[in-house]
């Protein structure tokens, strides 16, 4: 790689811009939001981090095919304690204070639901990021695709990535694959499984809405409370979240980022869709976006879904690409035309990837699984903790999600969902602890993995934004540590007391205050 002169360090100051010839100790495979979690954690603790990631653009799920309507959300439980934090914790504050994120937004009936904001802007939370990779001495390389892990017998030993500079390998003592869909993982031999393409959730791709008249949207929520959904809501704890609460507040409502999400328009989603006007695939609503200035944009995130799709099949991908775009101009007709406050609406931006809902997770030293969700469990290995329930998963119909409560299982308001699923919340409205271990691919060493593809059933899959990033930090402070005292992952599984420190040090929550 060609050294910079003078000129060009007074240009681009002294940032270490990397370089084939340059040792890494740590190579992370993905710059999502698993990968830059992982990046600065591990950076944090002194060794030389390499995050490879194949777009020129960092955030994944936040940036590119984002960002979900939940980020941030579910920062609380349904007992109002705050479980999430580190570096999810840390970039909310950081552009918060800079004017780019709502404040964590708590209203009675989401606050007891379980179900809170924070939103942030994700355009300001990239540059924010790129930011935090350069004050932590992390090396990026972008535009560049991982293709391989080389190993020596059970151990990884580098990955291989293709780019502009052709076919390169890159040895590294540890590897962490948060590429989301465990590609790097199966590069590297681990175990893993994969749901069934009949039942599959459906992935899809976002668009962005400036121009909502408020006012006159909020005007109709009052007026038609009975329009907009309720029961998601009261599902993590129904005996007090209940209907009447969430109509109450639909009724008397003034400011959107009370409700922080729009779900229903029953009426007016069926009469177009009589008249052609949407599609069957998902239900109509929107999420909240921030902006500068106090402007608040609509966010469509499930307002396109296709399904029997797999993300290792890139046939299965086009087909999804190319149907959500138009699932995108049929939902749009809708709210144009049918909407009040939306008339002089108009979109700002469509995400440029798909958002994959599921794909394949490792088998990894422990199986995180809806049990341990639904009992709250904890660990003596515990790196984080979610109050995200297990089994709500996404179907191509109108109820957009197709869960199957422990006292509903015969219900037949679910009826021809593809993805039918038991669904478990925490029984004491709690939280529950995630294991170390599920990070730790069997049979393959000097190996990590965080983000979607870490180890769990299909119910208790951790796929959700702020999920992510916990586990993606947890990886990087255990990458860290494997290098500062030269042993494998699955060694520092015997003692995770210097993992767990470190974790809190950098703000991150693993108990709560009425944990015996």
């Amino acid at each position: 790689m060609a050294k910079l002169g003078n000129n060009m360090v007074s240009l681009y100051g002294v940032y270490d811009y990397g370089g084939y010839d340059k040792e890494y100790e740590v190579v992370i495979c993905g710059g999502g939001t698993s990968g830059v979690a992982a990046a600065i954690a591990c950076a944090r603790t002194g060794a030389k981090v390499l995050l490879i990631e194949r777009t020129g653009q960092l955030g994944g799920q936040m940036s590119l095919s984002g960002p979900p309507g939940f980020a941030y959300a579910h920062c609380f439980n349904a007992k109002g304690q705050k479980d999430t934090a580190g570096i999810v914790e840390e970039t909310h504050a950081r552009l918060y204070k800079q004017g780019h994120a709502l404040p964590h937004l708590r209203p009675k009936h989401r606050l007891l639901g379980g179900y809170t904001f924070s939103y942030v802007d994700p355009e300001w939370w990239t540059l924010e990021i790129f930011d935090m990779m350069e004050e932590n001495g992390v090396t990026l390389l972008l535009d560049s695709l991982v293709v391989d892990v080389t190993k020596d017998g059970d151990k990884a030993t580098g990955v291989v990535v293709e780019n502009a500079n052709g076919r390169v390998t890159i040895p590294a003592k540890i590897v962490i694959d948060c590429t989301g869909e465990a590609y790097a993982s199966k590069f590297a031999g681990c175990e893993t499984v994969e749901t069934d393409r009949d039942i599959i959730q459906p992935h899809s791709i976002c668009f962005t809405a400036d121009g909502v008249d408020w006012d006159k949207l909020l005007r109709y929520i009052n007026n038609n409370p009975e329009q907009f959904t309720w029961d998601q809501l009261a599902c993590l704890n129904p005996d007090v979240v209940t209907k009447d609460l969430v109509m109450a507040v639909y009724k008397k409502c003034i400011d959107i980022k009370e409700l922080g999400e729009v779900m229903g328009f029953f009426d007016l989603r069926q009469v177009a869709l009589e008249n052609g006007d949407w599609h069957p695939n998902s239900g109509a609503g929107f999420f909240l976006q921030p902006k500068e200035g106090g402007r608040i944009l609509a966010h469509f995130q499930h307002s396109s879904q296709v399904d029997h799709a797999l993300p290792s099949d890139a046939w299965d991908l086009t087909r999804c690409n190319i149907e959500c775009r138009k699932q995108i101009r049929i939902a749009w007709r809708f709210f144009k035309n049918y909407v009040p406050g939306f008339e002089n609406a108009y979109i700002t931006r469509i995400g440029s990837e798909l958002r994959l809902r599921e794909g394949a997770r490792i088998v990894g030293d422990y199986v995180l699984n809806m049990e341990d969700v639904r009992n709250e469990a904890r660990f003596e290995d515990g790196i984080g903790l979610s109050n995200f329930p297990a089994g709500a998963h996404h179907s191509t119909n109108e109820k957009t999600l197709a869960v199957v409560n422990d006292h509903d299982a015969d219900d037949e308001e679910y009826g021809g969902a593809q993805n039918q699923s038991e669904f478990a919340a925490c029984k004491n409205q709690g939280s529950y602890a995630i294991p170390y271990r599920v990070l730790v691919p069997k049979k393959v060493e000097n190996f990590l993995v965080a983000g979607k593809c870490v180890s769990t059933d299909r119910s208790a899959y951790l796929r959700y934004l702020q999920q992510t990033m916990v586990t993606g930090q947890a990886a990087g402070v255990a990458a860290g540590l494997c290098v500062k005292h030269n042993i494998t992952p699955r060694e520092l599984e015997k003692d995770t007391t210097e993992l767990r420190e470190i974790l809190l040090s950098q703000g991150a929550i693993l108990s709560l205050p009425d944990d015996k």
